[in-house]
């Protein structure tokens, strides 16, 4: 069954809590998109990074979602006075990428969510409608993932906690899709994919975009 037609699943529970989770950190010069800065430099990449920060607001202002936005420690020169109107902050616990969002999603479900995505704020791409496609997914499949150009993935949903999805993990490299596609088979799940989209960052990255928005697209 397609995305299209599970608004009809008679066995969807009556009352829906989607959550949105949101991995980010504090601008700060330096500590922002540290492999863009090797090719930019560092003050370059903070002015993308806020730009980034800004795309991922702007595209989730209106999702009807519950909102978290989890933080990574701040250094101290970061720049902690953007309010992100409509989130509850958290601040990421330690441990690898792989932990942190299994500790985001166990912590929307023990809120009481019914379904919850997680998005970095890495994707120029990501659109609304994308998110509103990932929840819509949910209601018929168990994991929803939004590949990323890099073999990675932009957005990952789910409607409870699947350890192995986040266990031995090579976080930040090209296996992290394939890994991941691969537990789900091997557990069974129904897994929607999302279009594929491109993250920035690189100064490849930061082209292609560039380039994107110089041609309209």
């Amino acid at each position: 069954m397609s995305a299209n037609q599970s608004s009809s699943n008679p066995s969807a529970p009556a009352h829906q809590q989607h959550d949105l989770i949101v991995f980010a950190r504090y601008p700060e010069l330096g500590k922002v998109k540290t492999r863009l800065a090797a090719g930019v430099g560092p003050e370059r990449a903070l002015q993308v990074y806020r730009r980034l920060l800004a795309h991922t607001q702007a595209v989730t202002t209106d999702l009807p979602a519950r909102k978290w936005l989890w933080l990574a420690e701040a250094g101290p020169t970061a720049d902690q006075s953007d309010p992100w109107v409509g989130y509850q902050r958290r601040p990421q616990p330690p441990g690898d990428l792989g932990h942190r969002m299994q500790s985001a999603f166990s912590h929307a479900f023990a809120e009481g969510a019914t379904a919850a995505v997680i998005i970095g704020t890495d994707c120029p791409g990501l659109t609304h409608e994308h998110l509103r496609d990932a929840y819509e997914a949910l209601r018929t499949h168990e994991v929803v993932l939004g590949p990323a150009t890099d073999g990675g993935y932009y957005l990952l949903g789910m409607k409870k906690v699947w350890p192995e999805l986040f266990a031995n993990k090579r976080w930040s490299t090209d296996s992290v899709r394939a890994d991941t596609l691969a537990d789900a088979r091997r557990l069974g799940l129904q897994v929607h994919l999302l279009p594929e989209l491109r993250d920035v960052d690189t100064a490849d990255d930061l082209r292609a975009w560039e380039t994107a928005e110089k041609r309209g697209s």
